[in-house]
């Protein structure tokens, strides 16, 4: 691919944003002085931790099950299985103390991403270590980890083969019916702790959270939304969105709570609004998250605590000297914590007893879909089938208005700036290359227009005709024109105009074959997005929607638009909001987006799911809405494929 200068615009684009928002974040913590107001600004957390954990399906009952029992020298081990949601199972270790002579603290322990989930060794010991110390632990496997695989019946299942890429199919997913794949793993969280407070041997008055990675992201987010909880040890986790940004990690989608970042909070505001209660926060010297952003939110945490008069000791801190990884300088600093704020003594385990995977089964070999538990695909499937039957059929203007809104575009009058950039030669032919700056300042994005120029000579300008044809490349504006027939066709017989909006083309920030990776770059800016509580394709969309009305305004009459792969859905939604449009033709596009959730794999990358859309429309809805002025080109599968 040729002049890809532009590779890095889009982290710089989103690192600008984020340190923007983090920046007004820091004045109002500062100016935050008396428990007044420090009441004003929990409310203000906990409004938006509520907005983005929802919707918040109902209490169905447990069903719980004890389905084996291991002894243990100091403690014993039961086999439990039980329903987050109907048909749902969970399964989950309780580990209980030997000769328990009254009512013992309660932990739950949320697993990071192991592929055996509560068998991972380093669970294991630290639920071992909390047991030896007296405390009741329920340690649990999350969704496509341990015995919940949930592809567990499928022959094909390379895209889901391990838990982080499954956890993003599932995610995506339910962004189409508005829901949010870290709800899921929260409600999951909430109800293993109704299951612990039906026992007799736990201590309602003190129950605490602890994970590490994906379970210290848990341990994050159930401390802010279940109020039960009475201290925390989150590990390897916490640090602030803008160095997971700048770092460039990507994370998983659970990690993206919908418009956190939008309203102005930060990972330390989960914390802060649950403040006085006891919280340990837990990392690594070596961890790929970075300690400057752990330190950050323990200095904002602990900001917060000494506004409010709390006690000093309620709030730590603690960095192990290894890398990512719940290790026993963790386990033990999180064990001392809880014995302390629970008034209880910590004991020190030498040596801990690693189980195999298969001796702490709650099912008879090892999955949850075997003995009947639905996958969560069908329970996504079965909801957007209820949106289906209740939906009203929208018409013309209406269907725009809700497309506008599900895209986050509020301002479809701008006409963009535009730069002329050096020209480029693609199979031996002349393009002109403008950057058209599709976003205002202080935050512009830039989205590289092609023009193939039958005189070279006049590239160094933009000269729009009163006919244009306008394409819109599923990865790359180059590629398709090497490649596509379709594209090739169109610069044959017309002087075409090619547009890689923001994140195509030259702007992509990493190669092809990564950008259709499920953990990639473009992914992590989809997350964003959502992080945001704005839609990266309704973003896309507003790139064509600016460049259409630069180049109305430099003298087009007639525009025809065309879009293959993601550039078809793109296309797509510019037709129904762009009115003045001749023509749309758009190959390679879905069916529709109830086909997604009606497969338990999609190929196509997170930034196409537009959020909530299945409660409104469909895209044969907009296949409607545009009639004789759409054409439609040999559409695609779930799998990427011709149908």
């Amino acid at each position: 691919m040729g002049n890809n200068n532009y590779q890095h615009i889009m982290v710089d684009y989103f690192v600008d944003l984020l340190r923007q928002i983090a920046d007004i974040r820091d004045e109002h913590l500062s100016m935050i002085e008396n428990e007044s107001k420090a009441a004003i600004y929990q409310v203000m957390m906990k409004k938006v931790i509520k907005n983005a954990f929802s919707p918040r399906p109902t209490k169905t009952p447990l069903k719980p099950k004890i389905t084996g029992t291991l002894q243990m020298q100091n403690y014993r081990i039961e086999k439990i299985l039980f329903e987050s949601r109907p048909n749902c199972l969970v399964s989950a270790n309780l580990y209980i103390p030997n000769n328990l002579k009254k009512p013992a603290p309660g932990v739950i322990v949320p697993c990071g991403h192991s592929e055996d989930g509560k068998a991972c060794a380093l669970y294991q010991e630290a639920c071992q270590r909390l047991a030896h110390s007296g405390f009741v632990v329920l340690v649990y496997d999350p969704f496509n980890q341990g015995e919940r695989d949930q592809y567990a019946l499928l022959s094909e299942r390379n895209a889901v083969k391990s838990c982080c890429p499954a956890h993003n199919m599932m995610g995506k997913q339910l962004e189409l019916i508005d829901e949010f794949f870290g709800m899921w793993r929260v409600w999951d969280g909430i109800r293993a702790l109704d299951y612990l407070l039906t026992r007799r041997e736990v201590d309602r008055s003190h129950i605490g959270l602890t994970g590490n990675s994906g379970g210290g992201t848990l341990t994050t987010w159930l401390w802010g939304v279940d109020d039960r909880f009475t201290m925390a040890a989150p590990g390897c986790f916490v640090t602030t969105f803008l160095n997971n940004l700048e770092n460039e990690i990507p994370a998983d989608c659970e990690q993206y709570p919908p418009g956190v970042i939008g309203e102005g909070m930060d990972m330390a505001d989960f914390f802060i609004a649950q403040a006085p209660k006891p919280v340990i926060l837990l990392g690594q010297k070596y961890d790929f998250f970075d300690r400057r952003g752990l330190e950050s939110a323990y200095n904002d945490i602990g900001y917060f605590y000494s506004v409010i008069n709390a006690p000093k000791k309620n709030v730590a801190l603690f960095i192990g000297p290894e890398g990512h990884g719940y290790s026993v300088h963790n386990q033990e600093a999180m064990v001392e914590f809880f014995c302390r704020h629970a008034k209880m003594k910590p004991v020190k385990v030498e040596k801990t007893e690693v189980l195999d995977e298969k001796e702490l089964y709650a099912t008879p070999d090892g999955n949850v879909i075997k003995i009947g538990s639905k996958p969560i695909f069908d329970l996504i499937a079965e909801k957007a089938d209820k949106f289906a039957e209740s939906r009203i059929k929208l018409d013309s203007s209406t269907l725009r208005k809700r497309l506008l809104k599900l895209l986050s575009i509020d301002n479809i009058n701008f006409v963009p700036y535009y730069r002329v950039l050096r020209p480029t030669n693609i199979d031996s032919k002349t393009y002109a290359r403008y950057s058209i700056e599709t976003e205002p300042e202080p935050l512009i994005m830039q989205s590289i227009l092609k023009k193939r120029m039958d005189k070279p000579q006049y590239s160094n300008s933009l000269d729009v005709e009163e006919t244009v044809h306008l394409y819109i490349p599923h990865l790359s504006s180059e590629e398709d024109l090497k490649n596509d027939p379709l594209a090739i066709s169109l610069k044959d017989s017309h002087q075409l105009y090619s547009l890689d909006v923001r994140g195509f083309g030259e702007s992509m920030p990493e190669g092809i074959n990564d950008f259709l990776q499920p953990y990639g770059m473009d992914y992590m800016f989809h997350g964003h997005h959502i992080l945001l509580g704005t839609s990266y394709v309704g973003h896309r969309v507003d790139d064509v929607l600016s460049t259409i009305k630069l180049l109305i305004n430099e003298g087009a009459k007639e525009i025809h638009l065309y879009g293959r792969g993601q550039g078809a859905i793109i296309a797509l939604f510019t037709g129904i909001i762009e009115k003045r449009l001749a023509s749309v033709t758009i190959k390679n596009a879905p069916s529709s987006f109830e086909s997604w959730v009606h497969t338990p794999i999609v190929l196509w990358p997170s930034a196409n799911f537009l959020k909530g859309v299945l409660k409104e429309f469909d895209l044969p809805d907009c296949v409607e809405a545009l009639g004789d002025k759409l054409t439609v080109i040999e559409p695609w599968g779930p799998d990427m494929k011709a149908l």
